[in-house]
């Protein structure tokens, strides 16, 4: 069978290949099979491959943080899954045209939903949700400021946020982004740049916000600061401009602003087994009622792992690109 594989820490389009390795072997106890149908490029993939996540990966190595697909067969002591289920996958090898995995590892999910939607639901839904959830009580009416609102978590923040009766402030960095950021439920859309903590203010006409979600780091954390009410959080989340946080002494001694990290393969390793299942029967609820949907630009098999990598990484797409691992 065919997966793809880092050949070593460099650009993501040269190192990954695909390559035949040995078939999945039948599941033993406690185990399933699944043939994926469908996985996700996720930001975090490209920073690892590249040597820009938590830790340099060893090479040889399989790769892929997210994918759905159908079980193929249970081992003995398997109760909760049967051959033909949905599933996705919490393994973190998912670019191959199956797996043989512990059960545990595998999330069934109701069979209305899309296959492809579910491939993209690990990452970024759950991430929107949890930083939506755990670090600030918001009641219909709050307000949340989020940059990067273009995003894949951005706008499932968006969305998520307005299920709730939440109001959100998305800064974004293109003029042209406005618009559909309005049409899918932003209240805010407002450009990075000079006296944006002015122009927030009135747009909001002055309310207190008091949730800040960061995935540039770098200033974009000190000018969000400006932004929120005192006493205000911000968490990070992602590290787009490549520079550490900035948070001058003004905000953290005088205005009592927080700055905490989010990083959901940690969250989740702190989390019960029916909590994270919970969490996913929920988020796929709400991929079915058409509350989250994600676009997809293209579609690839592993055979062009690379053109896909390349692809993932262009500025300006209109949406995911997957892989397609059997067709």
């Amino acid at each position: 069978m065919k997966a793809a594989e880092l050949s070593r820490v460099g650009p993501a389009e040269e190192v990954v290949i695909c390559r035949e390795v040995a078939d999945a072997p039948p599941p033993g106890k406690g185990e399933a099979s699944i043939e994926l149908i469908a996985c996700s490029i996720n930001p975090a993939d490209i920073l690892g491959i590249e040597g820009n996540y938590a830790s340099i990966p060893e090479t040889p190595s399989p790769l892929g943080i997210e994918g759905a697909g159908r079980v193929t067969a249970v081992g003995t002591g398997v109760r909760d899954l049967a051959v033909g289920d949905l599933v996705m996958s919490l393994h973190r090898a998912n670019w191959s045209q199956s797996l043989t995995v512990p059960a545990a590892a595998l999330v069934k999910l109701p069979a209305e939903i899309d296959p492809e939607q579910a491939a993209m639901m690990k990452v970024n839904a759950a991430t929107a949700m949890l930083m939506l959830k755990s670090y600030v009580t918001l009641k219909p009416g709050d307000w949340v400021m989020q940059n990067a609102g273009n995003s894949g978590v951005g706008t499932d923040v968006i969305k998520l946020a307005r299920k709730r009766g939440l109001n959100t402030v998305s800064v974004v960095r293109r003029h042209e982004l406005i618009k559909p950021l309005h049409d899918m439920g932003a209240n805010v859309v407002v450009l990075e740049g000079p006296d944006l903590a002015e122009r927030v203010s009135a747009a909001t006409n002055g309310a207190e916000i008091k949730l800040g979600l960061d995935a540039i780091a770098g200033s974009a954390v000190n000018d969000m600061a400006a932004c929120l009410a005192e006493g205000g959080v911000i968490v990070n989340y992602g590290l787009l401009s490549g520079k550490p946080c900035t948070l001058d002494a003004h905000q953290v001694v005088f205005r009592d602003i927080t700055l905490t990290g989010f990083w959901l393969a940690k969250l989740m390793r702190g989390m019960q087994p029916k909590q994270i299942r919970d969490m996913y029967a929920e988020l796929s609820g709400y991929f079915i009622d058409g509350t989250l949907k994600v676009a997809v630009e293209a579609r690839y098999g592993l055979d062009d792992i690379q053109k896909a990598m390349a692809h993932a990484k262009r500025e300006s797409r209109s949406g995911k690109v997957l892989l397609r691992p059997n067709g």
